[in-house]
């Protein structure tokens, strides 16, 4: 393994080792290291990049890792980084998904996360603060990010308050240039798969769920719903089971399908649903990653992906507040979350893998008070 690969694969195993919270918090310790302290990429590709993920089916954040990897190490770099990336949470989840098959419930382990959602609440808001001074271009994108961020709060789906984004300001550029030229984009065509017996099936369903999954990994309770326990293969409490895992550890939320996976066919049946739910992404990426440049180059679409970037940060935003109101509910979740914040601004060069243990380690302490 080369040096830029073997560099991508500890970079993001730790990534995937540490990165709690969901996308947004994902995506926040990816800027930190890949942008501001590797300087693999601009701030304004990075940016770029998280606006054409936010176009496609998947899960965002491992969607960033591959495109990561990819700036950084071609096709190789986009499958070592996402691999990796996706590892910790597999093999962890694994280890639940076995000890919930031999004791039919899940361990207690509330008491060691309790101070991690604080610590990257802070994180997230280092990122806004970043992404956002790159984003906000001229004060219409600003009204357009302000716009976004609150339809969001509102409720709004972070779907389509990221295209109604864009459409406003490509039609704001439009206005403004008086042209009704306009390039469109080529659509991706997602196959319809059939299924097959045994593992095969279970292939191929968490392959069809991954090539249709629109926004973050919790949709993926409704899609998995419908295609697992409304067909008998699975019971609601398993399913529901199976999201409180993918939420409790590191990485991806989509592990999730792992637990599944091994509920329906042991070892090779979690195998199976991972590659399945994880494969039209490495391949969505790596077919979007080398059109970006391209797009920029373009003013239309320029003028779209820019409208884009300021709704995704507005998005991130939101999720930050949402995360806050429901994580902050006593003092010591919110000396934390003040500790974390100081250490985020202050000491700008500390890494923020050092933020989630210290959380961890603040949270599991504070239990005993």
């Amino acid at each position: 393994m080369n040096k830029k690969l073997k560099e991508l694969a500890l970079l993001f195993f730790k990534l995937g080792s540490i990165a709690f919270g969901g996308p947004a918090a994902h995506i926040a310790m990816m800027e930190d290291e890949v942008v501001k302290k590797r300087k693999w990429m601009t701030q304004q590709h990075f940016l770029d990049l998280v606006g054409a993920t936010n176009l496609i089916p998947g899960p965002n954040s491992t969607e960033m890792t591959m495109h990561c990897g990819h700036e950084r190490a071609g096709w190789k770099g986009l499958v070592v980084a996402g691999a990796s990336f996706v590892f910790p949470a597999v093999v962890i989840t694994m280890v639940f998904a076995w000890l919930y098959q031999q004791y039919g419930q899940l361990p207690a382990v509330e008491p060691f996360i309790y101070g991690i959602k604080p610590a990257v609440i802070a994180i997230i808001l280092g990122a806004v603060y970043r992404l956002g001074k790159k984003a906000i271009r001229s004060r219409e994108l600003a009204v357009l990010g302000a716009l976004t961020l609150i339809a969001a709060l509102l409720g709004v789906n972070e779907i389509l308050a990221l295209f109604a984004g864009g459409l406003l300001g490509l039609a704001w550029y439009m206005i403004r240039n008086r042209t009704n030229t306009l390039h469109s984009f080529a659509p991706l065509i997602l196959l319809q798969l059939t299924t097959a017996p045994g593992t095969m099936k279970i292939l191929l369903t968490f392959f069809k769920v991954g090539a249709l999954l629109y926004g973050s990994g919790y949709v993926l309770f409704a899609f998995l719903d419908a295609e697992l326990v409304n067909t008998g293969m699975l019971t609601r409490q398993q399913l529901i089971d199976a999201v409180a895992v993918g939420q409790i550890t590191p990485g991806p939320v989509l592990s999730t399908a792992t637990f599944i996976g091994w509920q329906l066919n042991g070892f090779w049946g979690a195998i199976a649903a991972t590659v399945g739910i994880f494969l039209p992404s490495f391949i969505l990426v790596s077919l979007l990653n080398p059109l970006i440049p391209r797009m920029r180059k373009s003013k239309v679409i320029a003028a779209f992906l820019d409208a884009i970037n300021i709704a995704s940060v507005a998005v991130i935003a939101a999720v930050c507040v949402e995360m806050g109101k429901d994580t902050l509910t006593d003092w010591r979740t919110v000396v934390i979350a003040v500790m974390s914040i100081v250490a985020v601004f202050y000491f700008r060069k500390m890494n923020s893998a050092f933020i989630v243990i210290g959380g961890a380690l603040a949270g599991y302490l504070l239990t005993w008070i």
